[in-house]
This record gives structure tokens, C-alpha cells and sequence, in this order.
């Protein structure tokens, strides 16, 4: 819940929502707004342009300064496929460490633009193309966009974080730029229902507002921001370094404190799976995040 400014608000009381499902209105059980402990999983996109990846890497160790000892936090990063750097621990030492010693590949955004001739056929690793453009490029070198497995690459943090407990807010902290392949093994409905059955949450961070080659315009919401529109998380979009560092506390700050509101849904057709939810809040000019559903096969799944 956040205000005009885009400052947390605190202070809300029950009386203050409303919730409904499927446009009928459902009385609030519990609620609470006392900070959660997180079970996370850092999740940073392998391919970035070269000055967006520099950036990253020069900023990930701050990433660890947004948990505490309550949170348990893992580390993966992906390209075409995922690659796990670090499972699941308490201790913030550990997490540190994965991410100073992470390295995060690049690719030249000359390989993206409209012109696809600009320099040469072969591929690129830090600007300078290689002498061949047989074979199959090797990692960290300038593969082209649709090699990104975004969707896999959330669903497979989906299963990490599926089975930790109901008493934890579970969250994929995302660091791309957005970029996704037509040909993820899973879709986009499938990689959002494990997600809205198991309560995870996405907060997208955006170092690229845009797509390689294409204007915001051309390319309209992606496909990251859809994943956190749609389970309750947020999107943060970073221009600089200095942003980065900024923002990851920010991540980490909203996802602990939110209010949790329950209810037990009365009013809905029971032959259908998916249910659609809509939160209001009584007050005026606030920013409402919540998930969009919730499917009647994932509850009372044991997580």
C-alpha cells in the first residue's frame, strides 16, 4: 500500500478495506500488519546490455543489506537456462558472499538494433566481435534476445519457493531487463498459477525500460511487470547504479510490510478454478498492490 508520493502507509485498520471476489463482496477474517520474514529468491537476468549488466554487478552486494536474520534468502541467475548460485540460508554472510562472487554476462546492444549488419555477422563479448560467427555462441557472450527463458526462469524459482512455510511471505526478487524467448518450456498461465497457488510474490526490478531496439511504445508492458502486476508484487525501474542500490531496499522494505487480510470466499461459482479478487481501500490516492486471483486447487495445499 502506497500514497501519491509513493511512501509505504501505515495505520490502516480493518475497517478500512474491502475485499471482493468474483464482484461479490466477502467478509474480512484476519488481519494483520505486522512485518512478515521472507523466504526469497534472488533471481538476476544473465544477458543484460553491457552498461546495464556493469551496474548490476557493481550493485549486488547491496542486495544483502535488505534482509534480516528472520529472512532465508537463495540466489539463481538465467540466460536460456537457470543456473543456481546459492540455496536457501539465514545467514546474510553466505548471501553476501554468493553475490560478491556472482558474475553476470553480457552482451553488446549493437546486436539488437535495427540493423542487424552493424557489426558484422558473428557474435559479440564486450563490444569486440569475435573472430567467427560459427557455432554455438558460449555464455556471457552476445547471444540474441530471444534466448532468455524468463518464464522458465520464474517458474523454476516458483518451485523453490512453493513448499516454504504459510508463516513466511514468499517473493522472486527479479533484476532484468525485461528481455523473454517465444519458446519457454512454460507458459505464461502456467508460471502464474504456480505462483498465485503457492502466494508468491514478484518484484520486478527493471534496469531497461525497454526491450533492445524498441521504444516503451512499441512494446507496452512486459512481461516481468506482468508477473508482479498480477501476484500483488511491484515493479522498479532503475536508470543508474545509485538507483539500484536505493531500490533493492525498497524491494525487500515492501514485501516484509503489507497488510495480510483473509477471507473465506462465499458467493462463487465452485465449477470454476480460477476466482478473481479486488481489494478497495476506503481511503483516497492510495496505490492498492494485490494479487488478481487465486485458484480453488491450491488451497489448502500443504506448502
Amino acid at each position: 500500500m502506497k500514497d501519491r508520493n509513493g511512501q509505504l502507509v501505515a495505520g490502516l485498520e480493518k475497517s478500512d478495506f474491502q475485499i471482493f471476489c468474483d464482484g461479490v463482496e466477502q467478509q474480512i477474517g484476519i488481519f494483520d500488519a505486522n512485518p512478515f520474514p521472507l523466504s526469497a529468491v534472488v533471481l538476476v537476468d544473465n544477458n543484460l546490455a553491457t552498461k546495464e549488466a556493469n551496474q548490476v554487478q557493481k550493485s549486488l552486494i547491496s542486495i544483502s543489506g535488505g534482509f534480516g536474520p528472520g529472512d532465508e534468502v537463495a540466489v539463481m541467475k538465467y540466460q536460456s537456462y537457470t543456473e543456481p548460485v546459492s540455496d536457501f540460508s539465514f545467514n546474510n554472510d553466505v548471501l553476501f558472499t554468493a553475490l560478491k562472487r556472482m558474475e553476470i554476462g553480457s552482451h553488446s546492444t549493437a546486436m539488437y538494433g535495427n540493423d542487424p549488419t552493424a557489426m558484422g555477422s558473428g557474435p559479440v563479448v564486450n563490444g569486440q566481435q569475435l573472430p567467427t560467427g560459427q557455432g554455438v555462441p558460449q555464455h556471457g557472450s552476445g547471444r540474441p534476445a530471444n534466448d532468455i527463458a524468463l518464464d522458465d526462469a520464474i517458474y523454476a524459482a516458483g518451485q523453490m519457493l512453493k513448499d516454504r512455510g504459510r508463516d513466511r511471505r514468499k517473493i522472486i526478487f527479479l533484476i532484468s531487463d525485461g528481455s523473454n524467448s517465444r519458446h519457454n518450456i512454460h507458459t505464461f498461465d502456467d508460471t502464474l498459477h504456480l505462483l498465485l497457488e503457492s502466494d508468491i510474490l514478484v518484484y520486478s526490478v527493471s534496469v531497461s525500460r525497454t526491450v533492445p531496439g524498441k521504444s516503451i511504445f512499441q512494446h507496452g508492458i512486459g512481461q516481468a511487470d506482468r508477473y508482479a502486476i498480477r501476484t500483488g508484487g511491484d515493479v522498479f525501474y532503475a536508470a543508474k547504479e545509485s538507483d539500484l542500490d536505493r531500490l533493492y531496499s525498497s524491494v525487500t522494505d515492501e514485501a516484509r510490510n503489507q497488510y495480510t487480510l483473509t477471507f473465506s470466499p462465499h458467493g462463487q461459482d465452485k465449477t470454476k478454478d480460477y476466482h478473481t479478487i479486488e481489494v478497495r481501500v476506503r481511503r483516497p490516492d492510495l496505490d492498492i498492490r494485490a494479487p488478481g486471483g487465486y485458484y480453488q486447487s491450491g488451497l489448502g495445499v500443504s506448502q
